[in-house]
C-alpha cells in the first residue's frame, strides 16, 4: 500500500528521529475521518519546502494525529526551476493544467489574465481564484507524494507578464511561449540549465522568485499577435510543443514533461 502523505507546514523544523510530532487541523481530520488512519500505520509528513518526515502513527483522534519520527530527509530544490504561466481558462481547464503540472514537477505557477481569456478574475475573484489554484496544487502535490508544493504567485496582466519575462531573461533564465505557428521545436529551445553550471541559482530580479524556465500557455482563443510580439521583444522564445494543437489544459504539462527530461529530473 502507498504510504499516505500529509502537509504539515511549520511543524517539522525540530523533528528528529524518536520524537513525536502532532498534526492538528484539517489534515488531522482528513487522516482520521477520511483516510481512517490507525495507530501503527506508516505515514509521511511534508512541509511543502523540501522537508520529508517518515514515521509511525502513535495516536489518532479526530483533531490530532501523533506520529513518532523514524527518519527526516531534506530534498534539495532543483538547480533549474520550472514555472508555469497559465492563462485563465473557462470550464476548469486552467485548474486541470495546474493539477497535472504539479504532478509532473512544476515549481511555481503564475495565473495570467490574457487578452483572450474568457474567464476573468477581478475584485474579490482574484483572491478566491488564487486560493482555489493553491488548493489544487496542494492536493496534487500530496497525491504525487511531493515534498515541495508549488507556490501560486499573484495574477499578472499581459503587460506585467512581458515585464516579468524581461527580468527572467536578464537574470539568465528562459521564457518559452508555446505557440502553434512557431518553427522551433520545444526540444531545441535554449535552456539555462544546459549552459549554467549545476546548482547555479538564477533569479528573475526578484529574490523571492527564483526561476530557470518559464512556460507561457495561452487561453482557449490563443495568444494575440501583440502579446507574442511583446514577449519576444522581452527576450522570450516561441516554441512548438508537438505536431498537434493542444488544449490549454494539456499544453503546459506536456511541455513540463519534455523539459523535465531534458534537465535530467527524470534521469
Amino acid at each position: 500500500m502507498t504510504t499516505a502523505v500529509f502537509h504539515a507546514p511549520g511543524l517539522l523544523g525540530a523533528a528528529r528521529p524518536g520524537a513525536v510530532v502532532t498534526l492538528t487541523g484539517n489534515e488531522a481530520r482528513h487522516a482520521a475521518t477520511v483516510r481512517r488512519m490507525r495507530v501503527g500505520e506508516e505515514v509521511e509528513l511534508v512541509d511543502g519546502a523540501g522537508l520529508r518526515v517518515q514515521g509511525t502513527i502513535t495516536g489518532a483522534a479526530k483533531e490530532a494525529l501523533s506520529v513518532q519520527v523514524g527518519s527526516v530527509m531534506r530534498e534539495p530544490a532543483p538547480p533549474v526551476r520550472l514555472v508555469l504561466v497559465q492563462a485563465l481558462a473557462k470550464g476548469g481547464r486552467d485548474e486541470q493544467a495546474v493539477e497535472t503540472a504539479t504532478e509532473l514537477g512544476v515549481d511555481a505557477v503564475v495565473p495570467w489574465q490574457a487578452n483572450r481569456s474568457v474567464s476573468v478574475w477581478s475584485g474579490a475573484k482574484v483572491g478566491r481564484g488564487r486560493e482555489r489554484w493553491a488548493a489544487v496544487a496542494l492536493a496534487a502535490a500530496k497525491q504525487s507524494r511531493r515534498a515541495w508544493v508549488p507556490e501560486v504567485r499573484e495574477l499578472v496582466s499581459s503587460g506585467q507578464l512581458a515585464a516579468l519575462a524581461e527580468r527572467i531573461v536578464a537574470g539568465g533564465g528562459a521564457v518559452l511561449v508555446l505557440h502553434e505557428r512557431s518553427s522551433v521545436p520545444l526540444s531545441a529551445a535554449r535552456l539555462p540549465g544546459e549552459v549554467a553550471p549545476a546548482g547555479d541559482a538564477r533569479h528573475d530580479g526578484d529574490a523571492s522568485f527564483p526561476v530557470g524556465v518559464a512556460i507561457v500557455v495561452g487561453p482557449e482563443g490563443g495568444i494575440t499577435d501583440a502579446e507574442v510580439a511583446a514577449l519576444e521583444e522581452a527576450g522570450a522564445q516561441t516554441v512548438l510543443v508537438g505536431p498537434h494543437v493542444l488544449r490549454t489544459s494539456t499544453a503546459g504539462p506536456a511541455a513540463i514533461a519534455v523539459l523535465a527530461q531534458r534537465l535530467g529530473r527524470w534521469g
